[in-house]
């Protein structure tokens, strides 16, 4: 469990001002995350990371000369907003553009995108390389649908130290590339973590058993297997990745005479002193098929909070590899060599503030109606005060447990701009827009950012000159079903909130278009959102972490479905107060976690 904590609703902001108070250093805080405390040379490429928090030293640990340049910290096992993203690589960038680099998971690849797009528009050169490392997420002929864990440093150290060394955006990126496609790393778990604020660990493994195949958000590991000696782990390690190897290794037909950078990770609980014990066996396999391993690294790079677990990560190494795996770097938890003094001395660089613009002009009908969607978000906030438990619950059996706080960081946020929208005499519109903005900032992940992006779109349709109404809304949340399909590149049946989104959508268009007022016409929508939630427990998801843990899934509703019906209804409700007529009654089928 985690036992040094305040609020953990402020754990990561606390954490980051102790980390950079700790490393001045290093590191110097910036909105979104952190950048090193000394400018690169002009025109050097940035190398910014970046993903929850709860993996030190992974990601904020890797900042510093021969590695990034700067890391985006998220939440708890929740990806950066895209605006903390695009601040951090501002700050960091210094004329040579952006190299972005992240674990391949729904919602980073949705944040770190969004803001590579903003900083291109502003004319920014700025690229992507996702880490893909883990074997036991797709098999080897989908390797582009791998997760990233441990191998994360292999592609960092290359990506850093290659920019390092004053080659151009091009370059970088291919060396960052060829890293991840020459890395493969496999893990396994004793026991799960607990996240700071909560009684139960993510997931829990039977006694006498591991979980084979783990994640590092506390997903529930792949299978279960017995419980095995130092010994029979490293062999479990080494025949697994020896059985997966890069394309071009693989060709040559043998693996003597390679040459390896070699990880052995701890999660969190299982110390160095037990991994020492692993790698005696693991080099004394590698040895056995004439594999050299060159500078290993044994201990905590890339943890998963207090997870009990390891994982193995073997990089087959060229010489243009080796030469960036062994080049010298200094950040707060990595240290390898002599750095050369060749950045310049402490200087602020540009960031983005947070903060909003001058609020567009508003009708007086619209500041009104301001109130009644404030109400809304105010109602909204308290059911995912009261629900943030239980879908965090849900999301526990195949996911990283962290749906139900992010949607409560994400409606708290979202209220909190509305209150002082509204204070500001801001129309309904520009409400709901600063509301969506301030949700996808403070809840990171997935789910923040596809909020973010349905209440931005909604609020652009029912705009600032007039109320919203029936047909401003209902087109509003069309368009909202179109963007995230495109944006989260999922369907119908995949098992997201798509699949409760999309029904919702089409009923509400159906009943409005048939002239049902907007209350009537978001009650039969409510009533078929209950119902498609539900309909989720018998799919199989095919996006987000939960994908590979897809028959662990079964039997339970997707929480992204669930969490938006429980909104949908309770929007109803509140639609309800604001018109004359008998308040809904509670319905048998609604979800509940």
């Amino acid at each position: 469990m985690a036992y040094l904590y305040n609020n953990p609703a402020d754990f990561t902001d606390e954490l980051t001002e102790g980390f950079v108070a700790a490393y001045p250093q290093w590191v110097r805080r910036v909105p979104g995350g952190v950048v090193r405390s000394s400018r690169p040379a002009p025109g050097q490429v940035a190398v910014v990371i970046g993903g929850g928090s709860g993996h030190y030293p992974a990601f904020a640990g890797l900042v510093g000369p021969g590695l990034a340049h700067g890391a985006a910290m998220g939440n708890i096992f929740a990806s950066p907003s895209a605006q903390q993203v695009y601040s951090v690589a501002k700050a960091a960038q210094n004329g040579g553009g952006v190299l972005f680099s992240y674990g391949n998971y729904a919602g980073d690849v949705l944040n770190f995108t969004q803001a590579q797009d903003r900083l291109i528009a502003e004319g920014i050169p700025a690229r992507t390389v996702t880490v893909t490392d883990d074997v036991s997420s797709a098999p080897l002929t989908e390797t582009a649908r791998r997760r990233g864990i441990a191998g994360d440093l292999t592609v960092f150290k290359v990506a850093g130290a290659c920019a390092d060394a004053g080659a151009d955006l091009d370059e970088v990126v291919r060396m960052a590339a060829r890293a991840n496609d020459r890395t493969r790393s496999f893990g396994v778990a004793f026991a799960g973590c607990t996240l700071p604020g909560s009684a139960e660990p993510l997931f829990t493994v039977p006694a006498g058993k591991m979980a084979v195949g783990l994640g590092i958000h506390g997903e529930p590991g792949i299978s279960e297997r017995d419980m095995p000696t130092a010994d029979e782990a490293a062999e479990l390690f080494v025949t697994t990745l020896l059985a997966d190897l890069p394309e071009e290794v693989a060709a040559s037909g043998d693996v003597s005479g390679s040459r390896i950078g070699l990880i052995l990770n701890g999660l969190g609980s299982v110390k160095s002193e037990e991994l020492f014990v692993v790698y005696r066996r693991v080099r004394q396999l590698l040895d056995d098929v004439g594999i050299t391993v060159v500078e290993p690294e044994v201990g905590e790079l890339v943890t998963s909070f207090q997870m009990a677990g390891a994982s193995l990560t073997l990089f087959w190494l060229d010489d243009e590899l080796e030469r960036y795996w062994t080049a010298p770097a200094s950040t707060p938890a990595y240290r390898k060599g002599v750095v050369a003094e060749t950045e310049q001395g402490t200087a602020e660089a540009e960031h983005a503030e947070f903060g909003t613009a001058e609020l567009p002009a508003a009708s007086a009908s619209s500041r009104e109606a301001a109130e009644g969607v404030q109400a809304i978000l105010e109602a909204v906030k308290a059911l995912l005060d009261e629900k943030a438990a239980e879908l965090g619950r849900l999301d526990s059996v195949a996911g990283d447990g962290d749906h139900g706080i992010g949607m409560q960081r994400g409606a708290t946020a979202a209220a909190a701009a509305g209150r002082e929208a509204l204070s500001a005499g801001a129309g309904a519109g520009t409400l709901l827009q600063l509301a969506g903005d301030a949700w996808a900032d403070k809840a990171g992940g997935t789910s923040g950012a596809l909020w973010g992006l349905a209440l931005n779109t909604v609020g652009a349709h029912v705009g600032n000159d007039m109320p919203p109404d029936a047909v401003s809304v209902s087109a509003g949340i069309a368009e909202a079903g179109k963007k995230i399909q495109q944006f989260g590149k999922a369907s119908l049946g995949d098992k997201t909130l798509l699949d409760v989104l999309l029904p919702f959508s089409d009923t509400l268009s159906e009943q409005v278009e048939a002239g049902a007022s907007l209350r009537a016409a978001w009650a039969r929508a409510a009533e078929v959102a209950e119902r498609a939630a539900e309909a989720t427990a018998q799919m199989v998801p095919k996006m987000g972490r939960a994908r590979p843990l897809a028959e662990k899934s079964l039997g339970t509703p997707d929480p992204g479905a669930v969490s938006m019906a429980m909104v949908a209804r309770t929007i109803e409700r509140q639609l309800y107060k604001g018109e004359p007529g008998p308040e809904p009654q509670e319905h048998e089928g609604e979800p509940h976690a």
